[in-house]
């Protein structure tokens, strides 16, 4: 009977040991992975570097922290960046992990500085949203293997102030200041498969949209009808079908699910 109860708490120690060796690696390794997966995904994506400063990921809260993120300009513009987001949360469905479609409750991005750039004909944005690909080619690098789907209940774009350099013309100022209104993005990924770069595409495609819809009489009338031409033409599709809104207006296994998130090997 002894011998039994000492199998008992043998097996008992043994599986609580693995449990928190997987907990702090998650904690130790995890955050790291990830960072290192978004950076490569977005700049993928995005046809620029992206970079992250730090993100934190809480496994018993099923919440992921992103701090500093920044989209780099093309080449041969004065400001070194596109856009620069303060803070982002994720709440997910940890248990999703497991599966092959991960649940996601809330993306919420915050205190977003966008700084568009003249240059002749073209600006920086339109150049990043002409470079973008489609959504049939999208879903993700041809050197990594898919990620898992995505469903995402609800993204918030939220206190995003948007710069605008135009080109100098005598007399008037060359710098234009919007806010944008919050954006609301429901339900993605419910009616086609959704990968972290899809998701990527979206936000930056809302983005574009909230600009041209924003900025019409404020803006370069050519400005404004390029940005909607780029993004009829090349993600109109991506953002499209989803319900977009803004408030004015309306262990291993774990570490493989968190993997799973952002694509390539396992």
């Amino acid at each position: 009977m002894k011998s039994a109860k000492k199998i008992v708490t043998y097996v008992v120690v043994s599986i609580v040991v693995i449990l928190l060796v997987l907990i702090v690696g998650i904690y130790l390794f995890g955050a790291g992975m990830i960072k290192a997966k978004v950076e490569k995904v977005a700049s993928s994506t995005l046809g620029v570097q992206v970079t992250v400063k730090d993100i934190s990921l809480s496994i018993m809260r099923g919440q992921v922290e992103i701090k500093g993120l920044v989209v780099k300009n093309p080449p041969g513009y004065a400001n070194e960046t596109l856009l620069e987001l303060g803070d982002g949360v994720i709440n997910l469905d940890i248990g999703s992990l497991m599966r092959d479609t991960i649940k996601i409750q809330l993306v919420k991005l915050n205190d977003a500085k966008l700084t568009i750039e003249q240059k002749g004909l073209t600006n920086n944005l339109n150049e990043i949203l002409d470079k973008m690909p489609k959504e049939e080619k999208s879903a993700t690098p041809k050197t990594e293997k898919p990620g898992k789907n995505l469903t995402v209940n609800k993204l918030e774009i939220t206190n995003t102030n948007v710069r605008v350099k135009l080109l100098p013309i005598p007399g008037k100022s060359d710098t234009v200041s919007l806010k944008l209104d919050p954006i609301v993005m429901e339900n993605l990924g419910t009616d086609k498969k959704l990968s972290v770069a899809m998701l990527v595409e979206k936000v930056v495609g809302a983005l574009a949209a909230s600009v041209a819809r924003q900025g019409a009489g404020i803006l370069p009338n050519d400005m404004v009808k390029s940005i909607n031409s780029t993004i009829s033409s090349t993600i109109g599709s991506v953002i499209g079908n989803d319900a977009v809104k803004t408030t004015t207006e309306a262990g291993k296994n774990a570490v493989e699910g968190i993997k799973g998130l952002l694509g390539g090997k396992k």
